[in-house]
Parts: structure tokens; C-alpha cells; sequence
């Protein structure tokens, strides 16, 4: 159902009557959302049922509405909040990359070189990784993760979304086709007499809490369409023989790279460079830690 209440305390008096517990400080937010005229939406769903389905997990509730309002309410779900929330948003427009106007949005760190090992311990660098921007960013940044255009996909993560998979995200203004490249990836291309497939997608990342982000995210979408992504830059030393000078030469450049990789890992992350070059299996130079010569004293040298 929706519910459209005349006041915060009769929406709150309607919740405590049907079994919802309302945390401390909720009647001034929900206040604040009504004084807006916005409406709430109740769904109840009953488990046994939905078992009965074959579905273990909760299905997303797709709702929609007609708004001039480009926003996200977030506030409610931090009065009873038990430490920051993580929120994703996928947002699919027109013109182009979706940003919020009433805080920075950036885009990730990305393009760096990273030690090889990072490969199999790739989900546990992306959330310290994070973590690490987020502090920098004192909580009060939202993080560009993915930007795309699905017109096209020249290079890509991954292929665009189909037609079908955009309607069922809620794209009601598709007007082109998809086709199947044989033995390749798809490809998005108009069809005869119709436009191309105009959908740009953006993928949000912000971590929140009420201290940090006191009002609701509002955005904005631009004209930006350009392609971004995180990508991260593993390079595989090359392991053969040799004695000749290009191999010394190689060999030499190949420890300094290294350690520049372990220290971007450990820029990014917070992780301990000890621990980094342990699991890399390199040991520090001098001047690279673990040696009493100083930084400064390999200038004159």
C-alpha cells in the first residue's frame, strides 16, 4: 500500500499500530518527507508463501513513479543504523554519467600497477581498497565505480546489458536491436530505420552515516559519456636465464618496479609494507626500508 499521511505523527502512530518498532528521532525525518509530499510505500510479504515459490532470498520490489524530484532518500534507514551503510546505485539515462549536487562525486582510484598476487586476493584489496578512499574522503564522498555507454563495447568488462535486460531495469525508451557477433561478444547496433541504443549506465558506491551525510542524495545527470572503469594493472615478470646486460639491466629495473608496486598496494589499501613484500617474495633495497642507509644518502651516489 501507500501511505499518505497529513502529519509525521500520524504516519508514525500508523507504523506502531501494525507491528513496526520506530526508532528514536524518526517522527522529524518522516516529518521532513511529508512536509515535501512524498509518499511511502508499505509492502508485506509473507515468507511461507514466497517459500513455496523456491525462492530463498527477498526478490527486488521494482516501483514506478513519475517525479521532478532526481533524488534518494537515505536518512530513514540511518535513524536506527547500527554503523555506517554501504549503498550501490545503478543509474541508466539518456545523455549520460549520473553525479550527485549536494556532495563531491569522484571516480575511483584506478590504472595503477599492483603486485600479481593481488589476483587471488582480489575481493579483500577492493574493500580495503575502499575503505582506504573512504577515509581519505572522510566519509563524505560518492564514489564513481563504473561508467559505460551500452551502445557500444570497445574495450569492456563486460558485454553491454541486452534489450531485454534494459527493459526489465525499467528502460522504457529503447528503440534499436541487438545482434549476436558469431563467436564474439554482442553488439550493439541500430537496426535499420530505428536509433541506436541509448542507454548510459553508472555505477555509484557511497558508504554513509547520519554524521557524514546529513541530507538525502540528490543527483544530477550530465553530458559526460565517457567510458570510465576501476581497472588495476598486474604485470607477470618474465622468469628466463640470461647473462647478458639486458638481462642485468632488466633485473635491476624489475626490483624497482616491484617496489613501487608494493608501495602503490600499500598507498591504496593502508596494508603494511612488510607484509606486502612478503607475499610478493621480494626484500626491500636499501633506501626501501630494512636498511640503515638513508634516502637521502643515495642522492650522491
Amino acid at each position: 500500500m501507500i501511505l499518505s499521511a497529513t502529519q509525521s505523527s500520524g504516519l508514525d502512530a500508523w507504523l506502531r499500530e501494525n507491528g513496526y518498532r520506530i526508532p528514536t528521532g524518526a517522527a522529524a525525518v518522516l516529518g521532513s518527507y511529508i512536509r515535501q509530499n512524498m509518499r511511502f510505500f508499505v509492502a508485506k510479504v509473507n515468507l511461507k508463501e514466497q517459500a513455496k515459490l523456491g525462492f530463498s532470498y527477498l526478490r527486488p520490489i521494482q516501483v514506478a513513479y513519475e517525479s521532478p524530484k532526481f533524488m534518494l532518500p537515505i536518512r530513514l534507514g540511518m535513524v536506527n543504523a547500527n554503523g555506517p551503510q554501504e549503498l550501490f546505485v545503478y543509474a541508466l539515462t539518456r545523455g549520460g554519467r549520473v553525479e550527485t549536487t549536494n556532495y563531491r562525486t569522484v571516480k575511483l582510484a584506478t590504472g595503477m600497477d599492483l603486485p600479481v598476487f593481488v589476483k587471488q586476493e582480489f575481493p579483500a584489496f577492493y574493500r580495503a581498497m575502499f575503505s582506504e578512499q573512504v577515509r581519505r574522503e572522510d566519509m563524505r564522498t560518492v564514489f564513481v565505480e563504473y561508467a559505460w555507454d551500452m551502445g557500444w563495447c570497445d574495450p569492456c568488462a563486460a558485454n553491454p546489458l541486452s534489450r531485454d535486460e534494459l527493459r526489465n531495469l525499467g528502460v522504457f525508451w529503447l528503440d534499436g536491436g541487438s545482434q549476436t557477433a558469431p563467436g564474439g561478444p554482442q553488439v550493439i547496433r541500430p537496426q535499420p530505420g530505428s536509433a541506436p541504443q541509448n542507454v548510459f549506465i553508472t555505477r555509484l558506491h557511497v558508504r554513509y552515516d547520519n554524521a557524514h551525510f546529513p541530507e538525502d542524495l540528490v543527483f544530477q545527470e550530465t553530458a559526460d559519456r565517457e567510458n570510465f572503469q576501476a581497472c588495476y594493472v598486474l604485470r607477470h615478470p618474465w622468469t628466463g636465464t640470461g647473462t647478458c646486460p639486458a638481462v642485468q639491466q632488466y633485473h635491476q629495473e624489475l626490483s624497482q618496479r616491484q617496489e613501487r608496486e608494493a608501495q602503490t598496494l600499500a598507498s591504496l589499501t593502508g596494508w603494511n609494507m612488510n607484509d606486502i613484500r612478503k607475499k610478493m617474495g621480494v626484500t626491500p633495497t636499501a633506501g626501501q626500508g630494512g636498511s640503515d642507509v638513508k634516502w637521502w644518502q643515495l642522492l650522491w651516489k
